[in-house]
């Protein structure tokens, strides 16, 4: 089973989340993955970057309680509010009401949206270290 590793403590706003993530996973590609949740579930289906196809991966994340306070209601709610910013690109409504939900104590923040996306990918194992 390949093994890749998350240092969760170089983790500190999305932009270094994503510098993370294309180190671990990008690192032999030519090109490195944007700011992008659903580039992030494209990628982690493999076919491109460190994941080939459905093979099983042991995906460690270190640090992860930093990372979750890094991509936590703050900066959900920063990224959350900069899309409120571009009504001809984003759906108002559903943005309003995941920033609503958030506030409320409801929504997900953005670590916890990163975890559902890993979680849909059955062959990859997510271990907190």
């Amino acid at each position: 089973m390949k093994t890749l590793i998350i240092q969760g403590g170089a983790i500190r706003d999305i932009p270094s989340f994503y510098e993370e993530i294309n180190r671990v996973f990008m690192s032999a590609e030519d090109w490195s993955l944007g700011q992008s949740l659903d580039a992030l579930d494209d990628m982690l289906r493999g076919g491109y970057g460190a994941i080939e196809g459905r093979e099983p991966v042991r995906l460690i994340w270190r640090d992860m309680e930093h990372s979750r306070a890094a991509l936590g209601t703050e900066t959900t709610r920063a990224y959350l509010t900069a899309k409120l910013d571009q009504p001809g690109r984003y759906n108002m409504a559903t943005i309003g009401r995941q920033l609503a939900e958030l506030e409320g104590g409801t929504g997900q923040t953005y670590f916890e949206i990163v975890l559902a996306i890993i979680a849909e990918h059955a062959n990859i194992a997510l271990v907190a270290a």
